[in-house]
């Protein structure tokens, strides 16, 4: 028996999500579009935190001695 192929550019494909919500740097409020993967995220109390190039700069050592931000 011959059994059709599924042309996966159908409508049997999921619905594209949703955009995501800008990322904002936790620091000075700097907003992107997407994650620039040059940006440092941390977890602080089970929270995702993501800081931009110049605050992960300005704070590399306090960054690296993982002291949370509310100390710097």
């Amino acid at each position: 028996m011959d059994q059709k192929t599924r042309n996966p550019a159908s409508e049997d494909r999921p619905a594209e999500p949703d955009a995501a919500p800008p990322t904002v740097c936790a620091r000075c409020g700097a907003v992107s579009e997407r994650t620039p993967v040059t940006w440092t995220c941390s977890v602080e109390g089970g929270v995702r935190r993501y800081f931009c190039d110049d605050c992960a700069r300005a704070h590399l050592r306090s960054i690296e001695g993982r002291l949370d931000s509310a100390w710097w």
